[in-house]
């Protein structure tokens, strides 16, 4: 016997608002399921003599929305295999926000049933008609209950269904707040379309969680932002300003530069992010960060214009890579502290290269360190690769020593020597900071940021005493700078 499952909408209103060939379906249905009760038109059906079975029960029994709709879907498929005929009919349109639908349409070959969706209105033609909107303007119908910040598009009309409680506008309220401002009008509507139950009330983002007729049938909507600044929070939108400004129509400036004119740049503005890190200054690592991400996305606008390739083929490699390098997490590899999650990835590196038809063993244990870096963080890298293979030294006390050879070398060294022995000088101190296990880098920009604090109590005393550099001397400025290094 062949199994089927008819799948009708109730629609959005009363029984007078069904289509005959819907009521037919479900008045003349052998056996007849609700997912739910709490709908318009079940008194109606019941006034009919209609005879029904719901799963109200099953929402009060499963702790998530998820687990409710699983077990109806088993338990319409078990039904039908057992009678060879159900009729199962959803508030709306049954292929407008009906997860149970989804899941039927995915699951019911499977068992060697037929599904027969027979339709019915949904929601959203008296919506639009309530509010006058026009839906080719574009819209978004998103899910409630997996409401996500990156589903959210401030330029469409947007529609959230199934807000079926507080707690569930609460969390709506919490999502929208990442894109609108807290005062931002919302929309709730209740039984879109039902004569007499209808309630429509506009109020702040920030009231949406405490309007009094959340329920089965209530929905919010969102209209499109007209406030620029709303704007500005979408990556978007920041795409098409960078467009924009290397248009013929937009700024000479920008229109000129091309990758090499604008490489300084991209160092510069690398350097003034980690100041602010150095300084501790998150409001000035935002600005910081968003300089250096203008500089990635000018190189990205001029590689589209000459077509090799955009800011989003940037974010896939990215995207892609990243999901790639970390099996411990997006695979099946296991990785129980850093050491093995920095293997898993130096693994897949190693995979990356043979694909590219690199061979490691053709390769200089040296490669693969930008030649970019400042030289100081160049040899820490250079001398970290060399150490990994057995090239390095025995233990710390043979690194002092190679710098105490290196400083009499430079000392002994002709003018024309100079340059070359103070580099072996700098490069032994450089293998020292790697023994201790500190990064050059960071122990220099330590170094700089004393010497600027100290260096700024001699001029405070100038000030002080109404004088300049001129007018004191070395003794009295090595007075003061070993007064400054008492100050906290």
């Amino acid at each position: 016997m062949n199994s089927i499952i008819r799948i009708a909408g109730l629609g959005a209103g009363t029984l007078d608002q069904l289509p005959l060939g819907i009521y037919k379906v479900i008045s003349q249905a052998p056996l007849l399921f609700l997912r739910t009760a709490e709908h318009p038109v079940v008194d109606q059906l019941r006034k009919e003599g209609i005879a029904f079975q719901s799963f109200d029960r099953l929402y009060e029994q499963a702790d998530t929305f998820a687990e409710v709709y699983e077990r109806i879907v088993d338990k319409l498929i078990e039904a039908a295999r057992e009678t060879g005929e159900i009729v199962y009919a959803v508030p709306g349109h049954p292929l407008v926000a009906e997860q149970t639908v989804q899941l039927l349409l995915e699951q019911g070959p499977r068992h060697g049933i037929q599904l027969d969706v027979v339709g019915g209105q949904s929601f959203l033609d008296p919506l639009f008609a309530r509010l006058g909107i026009d839906p080719i303007d574009g819209f978004a119908l998103l899910d409630a209950t997996s409401l996500r910040t990156d589903q959210l598009n401030p330029g469409l009309h947007t529609v959230i269904a199934q807000v079926y409680d507080q707690f569930t506008a609460s969390d709506v309220k919490l999502t929208l707040m990442d894109v609108y401002p807290d005062e931002y009008p919302v929309t709730v509507v209740t039984a879109v379309g039902v004569a007499g139950a209808e309630r429509i009330e506009t109020v702040p983002l920030y009231e949406l969680d405490r309007v009094g007729h959340l329920g089965n049938l209530t929905l919010v909507y969102v209209a499109p932002a007209a406030d620029e600044t709303i704007r500005y929070r979408q990556f978007s939108y920041l795409k098409e300003i960078v467009s924009i400004l290397r248009s013929p129509e937009g700024c000479p400036w920008d229109r000129e530069q091309t990758h090499r004119s604008i490489r300084k740049n991209l160092i510069e503005e690398t350097y003034e992010v980690l100041e602010t890190i150095d300084d501790d200054d998150p409001d000035a690592m935002c600005e910081e960060l968003g300089d250096l991400l203008m500089q990635i996305m000018l190189h990205a606008q001029i590689a589209a214009e000459d077509g090799y390739f955009t800011v989003d083929d940037v974010i896939a490699g990215l995207n892609e890579k990243l999901i790639r390098r970390h099996p411990h997490v997006f695979g099946n590899k296991q990785a129980e502290d850093a050491e093995q999650a920095f293997a898993n990835w130096q693994e897949m590196k190693a995979a990356e290269k043979a694909a590219k038809g690199i061979n490691p063993d053709e390769e200089s244990k040296l490669a693969g360190i930008p030649r970019g870096l400042p030289a100081l963080l160049y040899a820490y890298k250079l001398q970290k690769k060399a150490a990994s293979v057995g090239f390095d030294w025995d233990n710390i006390d043979d690194v002092y020593r190679k710098i105490d050879e290196e400083y009499r070398e430079l000392r002994q060294a002709a003018p024309e020597e100079q340059a070359g022995e103070l580099g072996d000088l700098l490069f032994a101190v450089v293998n020292l900071a790697r023994f201790l296990r500190i990064d050059p880098e960071e122990a220099l920009a330590l170094t700089n940021r004393k010497f600027i604090k100290r260096f700024g109590y001699i001029e405070q005393k100038l000030r002080e005493t109404n004088r300049t550099f001129a007018e004191t001397d070395l003794e009295e400025m090595d007075k003061w700078w070993e007064e400054a290094k008492q100050v906290p």
